[in-house]
């Protein structure tokens, strides 16, 4: 095929235009000030304004020091997961909820089209790189773009946009998949991170209906959390913030985790596990409680070991003079290092975070503390107001047992349940102790092997607790006596004294 001449000469002179222009613009972006450059670049947008006929909206991830993900965006992103999936060439896939569906959304820099009451709009999927040359790592911005005539200003403003976030918010509860988030260790490096919390996906399986725990107890707790969920407009009319403390104390192996679950799961929160340890100061707290969302469960587990937290108000005045003198150098080096590397939160933030201005950020959260010392917290970390229900979490009863005998070996009556609940009423057994005598290890293993499992582990800890008691009792006879002995020989001394004087 001969191209005609002209054709030739054609895209001959356009390729020297080409080139020439991109050359001119490699100068002036080289060599040109960049204040020029922005001054130029400004006023051109403004003029061809004037002729452009579209208007654009920009809907980002993250508004000014990204302290918390834009609503808006994440309604975005939700409302165009349905859209795009019919039209987009470009998408990608994430597991939904029930983990057998993959929901799809659009991609970077996807483009697609979406009509509302005869209005054709389009949306771009986007994102702003940081520089190349900053010294600190940091993560890109990502924002979705509106499109539209300007002669449909008012309905998209006022109509379409408040369509879509609507659409969107609904998709997400359909969509939500639970998540289990857990803060990562406080650096230098953690500000420019989009988040900082990790999460994977909540699947705890425990529910109220296998917890093990009186029923009447495990209704009043059912009812105060499904009360406080629906309460919004109250907390609203009495002005305070939607959020509701809750301190779970007892022995370890009573079930405080496995109550968290159940309560995530009756209210399909996500879950925040908190470790104080890993955050470096109060600031750092009170950014944590920014990023998380509304419908969650903050928790600190062992509230009194995560800390020097407990009792902080008296240590100081109850240590005395001789106590620092008697400090080694070996000593106060590693104090030193470990002031130098542990966390600086303060009785005080871990207050405020509670129940403090920051504290109304969001909503409808909860806060649940975790103990197995409930006597060494501060007074004021537990007082009504910030952990407002108090729930004891003790030994296994039998109606606990009742419970576990159903979940673990299908059973609700057995001939041996009237030894076990006698032995129950004479010594003390953790839930924890009660499921793995009940768990079968083998598959021969059947319901009586594991009651009487059950009843063996009750002798041996009947026997420990007489064992106990028994040596608590000679202690105490043998200090008695220690001390009757001492009373008498200084009773000897003091009378020996006057006829040494009278010689």
């Amino acid at each position: 095929m001969i191209v005609p001449r002209t054709m030739t000469e054609m895209w001959a002179t356009m390729g020297s235009t080409i080139g020439s222009f991109m050359f001119v613009w490699a100068i002036i972006h080289q060599y040109c000030p960049y204040e020029v450059r922005l001054y130029f670049g400004k006023y051109t947008q403004r003029i061809t304004s004037f002729f452009y006929p579209y208007i654009k909206i920009s809907i980002h991830e993250y508004a000014g020091d990204r302290l918390k993900r834009s609503e808006a965006y994440a309604a975005v992103e939700a409302y165009l997961s349905i859209n795009s999936s019919k039209c987009a060439k470009r998408l990608k896939a994430e597991m939904a909820k029930d983990c057998s569906n993959l929901v799809l959304s659009m991609d970077e820099y996807e483009r697609v089209k979406d009509e509302f009451q005869g209005i054709q709009v389009w949306w771009v999927s986007s994102k702003v790189m940081p520089p190349l040359q900053s010294m600190y790592p940091q993560q890109e911005r990502r924002y979705y773009r509106l499109t539209f005539h300007k002669r449909y200003r008012g309905v998209i403003s006022e109509v379409y946009l408040k369509h879509v976030m609507q659409q969107g918010k609904e998709i997400r509860v359909r969509n939500r998949q639970r998540k289990l988030y857990t803060n990562g260790s406080g650096n230098k490096w953690q500000i420019y991170k989009q988040t900082m919390w990790n999460h994977i996906v909540f699947e705890h399986p425990a529910t109220f209906e296998t917890l093990a725990m009186e029923p009447a107890k495990k209704q009043e707790i059912i009812e105060d959390l499904v009360t406080f969920s629906k309460s919004k407009d109250f907390y609203a009319r009495i002005g305070k913030a939607w959020k509701r403390g809750y301190l779970l104390y007892g022995p370890p192996g009573t079930g405080k985790s496995t109550m968290i679950a159940a309560m995530a799961n009756l209210l399909n929160y996500d879950v925040y596990d908190l470790e104080l340890t890993a955050v470096k100061d109060n600031t750092e707290l009170r950014k944590l409680l920014i990023e998380t969302t509304s419908k969650s469960i903050i928790v600190i587990e062992d509230i009194d070991c995560s800390l020097e937290l407990t009792g902080q108000r008296n240590k100081k005045e109850e240590k005395s003079p001789d106590e620092d003198k008697e400090k080694s150098e070996k000593e106060t080096g590693k104090e030193h290092h470990k002031e130098e590397t542990s966390s600086k939160v303060t009785l005080s933030g871990l207050l405020n975070f509670i129940d403090g201005i920051w504290s109304a950020s969001g909503g409808e959260r909860l806060i649940v503390f975790t103990t197995n010392y409930v006597e060494k917290l501060d007074p004021a970390l537990i007082r009504r107001g910030r952990m407002d229900k108090h729930i004891e979490l003790s030994y296994c009863s039998f109606e606990a047992f009742k419970v576990l005998s159903r979940n673990y070996l299908r059973i609700e009556a057995h001939p041996l349940f009237d030894k076990i609940e006698s032995l129950m009423k004479e010594t003390k057994i953790t839930p924890a102790d009660v499921a793995e005598s009940l768990m079968p290890k083998s598959p021969l293993d059947d319901a009586e092997k594991c009651l009487s499992h059950l009843i063996q582990a009750l002798d041996e800890a009947k026997e420990a607790e007489a064992a106990t008691e028994k040596a608590d009792k000679d202690a105490s006879r043998q200090n008695a006596q220690a001390a009757t002995k001492a009373a008498e020989g200084r009773a000897k001394e003091d009378a020996a004294q006057p006829q040494e004087n009278s010689h």
